[in-house]
């Protein structure tokens, strides 16, 4: 807990906190492994749950975005438990580059055209200084006894992409709109929106199938484009399906390349057939005015399940990976050549969990129904990583037990390799 002073003990003694308007701060450490090319430098709590109260002790779905002022928010769905029927938003900011975050008040409906509804991401992008779209997805709890994965029809619950826009940096919000997803059902937004030096921006999600469709579920990996703003949209525009539907490509994350249009995407990997995830893919596409090019999928050999890429201003490559093995891990690879190889000997690990939750599924002979129902337990993951103004990135992730989970932040410094 939170001394007077705002002061944090070392991250190792916490399981989870609380703050409210309070601040929480980093605190100092060194770490990195061997030779490897960047280190650990400071760890700290970005949204602290223990305090809470019971309604807002789990924090997950987390999200950062740096604005051109310096100023970082951190985004996160909050609630009594994942994915509960009341679920909403929370927000926390940082004035000093990250080293110390408090409370935002986030203020927005949940009940849309009359129905009751929880959140699911509190994703943000800046469009330009004073245009900041908040994007989340919502799903219908107007059966709040339903869990959002039938494991009857292997659907989900009815959803809806919302956006939102604030003009004075995450303070307030505007009503939603909602984003256009075409005729595609079982919609849910994965991770951050992306925008290129010419504003066009990209808004990443996947789709599967609705809560009652009994018939077999068809996932892909979308985006829709704007180059207005988030004005007006394009069609849904694939970034991923596997042909015979045996694998799936969930929870893409992308970063923007160095050029207009050029993106990397990260993606959790699921092969049904054999019932099994298979290391981390990756791919890198191009948008253009005529639509989307793609380069072939690869496997990157990293072992994981959610993968974050990020693009350096240097050019170099890296990806902050969630891995559920035993330990669980959050681990940064670094890629030399844009994602062509990633060298395990420069890789960093800059989390240890010991999953507390009672877990079913291991790497081998998955039960995909049992695998859905091991998603709501786990109890760390969702990884996400910025470059911020000084060169230092900066990752998130939540972590806790299984009845509190608060959101954990690390500033990680690239060295030399012979450092």
């Amino acid at each position: 807990m939170c001394d007077p002073t705002g002061r944090l003990p070392p991250v190792s003694a916490i399981v989870a906190g609380s703050h409210d308007r309070r601040t929480v701060a980093f605190h100092s450490l060194r770490s990195s492994s061997g030779h490897a090319m960047f280190e650990v430098t400071d760890q700290g709590i970005l949204f602290n749950a223990t305090a809470q109260p019971p309604e807002s002790r789990i924090a997950y779905f987390t999200s950062l975005c740096v604005l051109k002022s310096g100023t970082i928010l951190c985004g996160y769905q909050n609630g009594p438990g994942k994915h509960a029927p009341t679920s909403r938003i929370g927000l926390s900011r940082s004035l000093d580059q990250g080293q110390t975050w408090s409370g935002l008040p986030a203020k927005v409906e949940t009940i849309i055209d009359g129905i009751p509804g929880s959140l699911g991401c509190a994703e943000m992008l800046e469009v330009r200084p004073g245009r900041l779209l908040l994007l989340a997805t919502w799903f219908d709890r107007s059966q709040p006894d339903r869990p959002l994965f039938d494991p009857v029809t292997e659907g989900i619950l009815k959803s809806r992409q919302l956006m939102a826009v604030s003009t004075d940096d995450g303070e307030t919000w505007s009503g939603w709109t909602e984003l256009p997803t075409g005729d595609l059902k079982g919609c849910a937004l994965t991770g951050p929106a992306i925008i290129w030096s010419d504003g066009q921006l990209a808004i990443a999600f996947e789709s599967f199938k609705e809560y009652d469709d009994p018939r077999p579920g068809r996932h892909a990996a979308w985006v829709i484009v704007s180059r207005d703003g988030g004005q007006t949209f394009s069609p849904p525009l694939q970034v991923a399906q596997h042909p015979r539907h045996e694998v799936y490509y969930w929870d893409q994350r992308l970063c923007p390349g160095l050029v207009p249009g050029e993106f990397f995407a990260g993606f959790w990997t699921h092969d049904l057939l054999h019932q099994r995830d298979l290391d981390v893919h990756f791919r890198r596409g191009t948008i253009d005015g005529s639509g989307i090019v793609l380069d072939p999928l690869s496997d990157t050999a990293i072992p994981g399940q959610i993968a974050a890429p990020c693009l350096l201003r240097d050019g170099q490559l890296v990806s902050f990976v969630v891995d559920r093995g035993r330990p669980g891990t959050m681990t940064l690879w670094s890629s030399p050549d844009q994602g062509h190889t990633w060298p395990a000997s420069d890789r960093l690990v800059v989390y240890t969990h010991d999953e507390r939750a009672a877990i079913s599924q291991g790497r081998e002979n998955v039960d995909f129904k049992q695998y859905w129902e091991d998603m709501g337990k786990w109890s760390f993951g969702h990884p996400v990583i910025r470059e911020l103004a000084s060169g230092d990135l900066l990752a998130a992730w939540y972590a806790g037990t299984p009845d509190c989970m608060s959101i954990h932040g690390a500033r990680i410094r690239k060295g030399s390799r012979d450092a």
